[in-house]
């Protein structure tokens, strides 16, 4: 990856700023450093998220997405939640070894877990690490149901565990697909795969039989709604069945980052952007509330809740994130002088 000028916005949590006259930023490269984390399943009680526990090997993402939800995060590490996000990637080697921990856990009752639910699993530097793939081998020893949801064709690499993942247990994945537009998404997400090539792992994936979706995420009000129908025709023909949504989410610092992003993708666009996202949310640019964070009120969120809506039915892409309410298939695999259950 080629370095890129840094740019934070302010960090909520430090007095001190550091401010860079203009084009005289430091160069900023990827960083990896150790999270000596304890635990790896995250609990999450949202009523709008649809699954309960989830696990994430890294913090910070070098996809680099502008309108990336988990930017705020990084600022509870001391970083800023612009470029710092983007090239400061906590890595917690220790993941597979804290989730067979988990899994021996008499509490663990075997609920759905998502990965990764804050940043990519198969970021670009899984392919050297392999913690998620460490992590997916956990899963299928211990038949845990899994959700995937990612932007790369990484998870390509791994199509043999979840093909075993499938057969003993439940496997689901969601690729995001948020534009069709080649050149719209390397603006946003300079550092993901063109939609084309995350169309082909959709393919791939269904091929090995593998349960797919596509996660339009997000819709961008004036910007990619347009794009909606033309997403989900392309991931029906490439065999996806599910599809979902989320409308734009800009907290905390993610305003900032995505606007100044924008502005320098967009500058003939960003007026009407912004004008149209503060419609959708009841003219801020952000509504955190549950139940309306990710569709938004107002008429031109529903016009955008009808046209994905009209879309995903008239091509038979059902809703939902893989199947969080289904029977659980996990089993604890016996061990040498472990007591065996009779039934």
């Amino acid at each position: 990856m080629k370095p890129r000028p840094t740019s934070n916005p302010r960090q909520r949590f430090q007095l001190l700023e550091t401010a860079y006259d203009e084009r005289q930023a430091p160069p900023s490269r990827v960083e990896l450093i150790d999270d000596d984390s304890r635990t790896i399943l995250a609990h999450n009680d949202s009523p709008d998220v649809g699954y309960s526990w989830s696990v994430n090997p890294y913090r910070g993402c070098v996809h680099a997405c502008a309108y990336c939800y988990a930017r705020p995060t990084h600022e509870y590490l001391g970083f800023g939640a612009g470029t710092d996000f983007d090239t400061k990637i906590l890595v917690k080697r220790r993941a597979p070894e804290l989730l067979r921990a988990a899994f021996e856990k008499p509490s663990w009752k075997g609920e759905l877990v998502a990965f990764s639910g804050v940043t990519d699993c198969y970021q670009p530097i899984e392919a050297k690490l392999e913690l998620t793939r460490a992590c997916l081998k956990v899963c299928a020893e211990y038949r845990q149901p899994v959700s995937v949801v990612t932007k790369a064709p990484l998870i390509e690499r791994d199509l043999d565990l979840l093909v075993e993942l499938s057969r003993s247990a439940h496997v689901h994945v969601f690729v995001t697909v948020p534009f069709i537009d080649a050149t719209c998404a390397r603006a946003l997400e300079p550092f993901v795969a063109n939609p084309e090539r995350r169309l082909e792992t959709v393919a791939r994936l269904v091929s090995a039989g593998i349960p797919v979706g596509v996660n339009v995420a997000p819709i961008i009000p004036g910007l990619n709604d347009e794009q909606v129908a033309k997403v989900l025709e392309a991931a029906r023909g490439a065999g996806a069945t599910s599809a979902g949504y989320v409308l734009l989410r800009l907290p905390g610092a993610v305003r900032e980052v995505f606007e100044e992003r924008l502005r320098r993708a967009f500058p003939d666009r960003a007026e009407r952007v912004l004008h149209r996202v503060r419609e959708t949310r009841g003219g801020a640019l952000y509504d955190s509330r549950w139940g309306v964070r990710k569709r938004g009120t107002g008429l031109y969120a529903e016009q955008i809740h009808a046209l994905f809506e009209t879309a995903a039915r008239r091509l038979g892409l059902n809703a939902g994130f893989g199947s969080a309410g289904a029977a659980t298939t996990f089993r604890r695999p016996s061990k040498l002088g472990r007591q065996m259950t009779l039934l």
